[in-house]
């Protein structure tokens, strides 16, 4: 009998999937468990799986189909067999409830993680829609093209299901469009830049970001080898995610370093205690960011949110640890630390990381952070500029550490150090508060077998 494989529930806020790649054909043979295609959340690749045995019958959805979760993709089934019963397009009067899991493959980008899938409790503010239209009826995907295209959602006539407005309608409305946006012309006249014949937009509109994105011309020779790789799938997530932080946010970074005399001193002591205490895998980076934790509890301003016309703050903190794995740049986030012990904090990240290597996260664990911490010291990195992870206010990177010259009972004597570097969001917090925090913080982690005691 002929089988339905449904567009995987991916966690309690993905509503649909882009299908970006098609890595199986109509009559191909499938099991459960073979990859038939790859998807895209807003923040996330990931690979279906096939949840039933047999022939592929038919395929539902073409690539570069926006399809809501829950919804059937593919029919499997006999070869020959009448499907006519079977073939269901519709979306499922429910996708918010609970599902059954379905085996996937993740591919990492940056963005948030959650440690649990839980609402963000203690908010000291709620966010509001922005827009007459409500979020029910506009997809993300959709949303975002028409604020980068400037195209107004009320206008628009949505053909997804119920009315609901999907990508392809905002692409069918940017292309009767003007040829250059509003936004490009202002920059055009504000800053005297020149704009391409063909933008990057809807139908070769162009941009305001393209005013700036001036097209370089190789001068390698033709006959030379190349390897040209296409900017798809998750290469194109980061793009788009890194050119809007740095372009929509007034990013800064403050240099710092703290004494780790005691920090190195203390693990040694973690690492060598009685295997019983279950503290001997808590390691560097697990003290550094819980100092950070800590610190962020006397700082509800850099442990925000910024939205543009207005700053949330949170009383919690949902650290978000960026990861460098075989499968690239992966941040999870650990939530609702601030009032953890170091034991149970360092529990939770080794259990992060556990999930990141048997590929267990969900695209739904990618967001949530209210702070993110990366450490490139282990690399040998003295300092970097971390960029933000929006809308998250700051973020803080950890460098290596280096012997300094220090003045002590009268004698120039060479301690360890430990290189922090703040980028923080000058739109939504000045200087000063920026480094106070980081210097509240580097008092914490010279004084962290203490701070373990509060």
């Amino acid at each position: 009998m002929a089988e339905q494989i449904l567009m995987p529930k991916l966690g309690n806020s993905v509503e649909e999937c882009l299908i970006t790649e098609w890595l199986r054909n109509e009559g191909d043979i499938v099991a459960v468990g073979d990859v038939i295609c790859t998807v895209e959340t807003d923040k996330a690749a990931v690979d279906v799986e096939s949840t039933a045995s047999g022939t592929i019958l038919k395929i539902l959805f073409p690539e570069g189909e926006e399809v809501p979760v829950l919804t059937p993709i593919v029919i499997v089934g006999e070869p020959g067999e009448d499907i006519s019963g079977v073939v269901v397009t519709s979306v499922p009067d429910d996708v918010s409830g609970e599902t059954e899991p379905v085996s996937n493959v993740v591919t990492p980008v940056p963005g948030e993680v959650l440690l649990k899938t839980e609402p963000v409790p203690n908010l000291t503010a709620t966010v509001p829609e922005s827009t007459a239209v409500t979020a029910g009826t506009v997809s993300p995907r959709a949303r975002n093209l028409a604020s980068t295209e400037g195209i107004d959602l009320s206008v628009i006539s949505g053909t997804g299901p119920s009315g609901r407005i999907i990508e392809r309608d905002i692409l069918k409305a940017g292309s009767g469009n003007a040829s250059v946006s509003a936004a490009a012309i202002e920059k055009m006249l504000s800053s005297g830049g020149t704009r391409p014949a063909v933008g990057s937009g809807i139908g070769g509109r162009v941009l305001s970001s393209d005013i700036v994105r001036v097209p370089v011309v190789s001068n390698i020779s033709s006959d030379a080898e190349i390897k040209e790789i296409s900017v798809k799938g998750v290469r194109k997530i980061i793009s788009d995610l890194m050119f809007k932080s740095l372009t929509t946010t007034a990013q800064l970074t403050l240099n710092n370093s703290a004494n780790a005399e005691k920090l190195l001193s203390f693990r040694k002591r973690l690492k060598n205690s009685p295997k019983y205490m279950g503290l001997n895998k808590i390691t560097i980076n697990d003290l550094v960011m819980f100092a950070v934790v800590k610190t962020l509890k006397d700082f509800p301003e850099v442990n925000a949110h910024f939205l543009g016309d207005k700053i949330v703050q949170y009383d919690n903190v949902n650290l978000g640890i960026a990861v460098d794995t075989e499968r690239g740049l992966m941040v999870p986030v650990v939530k609702n630390v601030e009032n953890l012990s170091l034991k149970d904090f360092a529990i939770g990240n080794r259990a992060v990381y556990d999930r990141i290597s048997s590929n267990t996260i969900l695209p739904d664990e990618l967001s949530g952070a209210t702070f993110t911490v990366t450490n490139l010291g282990g690399l040998g990195i003295e300092s970097f500029t971390p960029v933000l992870n929006i809308p998250e206010v700051a973020i803080l990177g950890v460098n290596n550490i280096q012997l300094k010259p220090v003045k002590k009972d009268g004698e120039v004597v060479f301690e360890s150090f430990i290189g922090l570097s703040l980028t923080f969001n000058h739109q939504a917090m000045d200087g000063a508060p920026a480094a106070r925090f980081l210097q509240s913080l580097s008092n914490n982690i010279k004084e962290i077998d203490l701070l373990t005691a509060l």
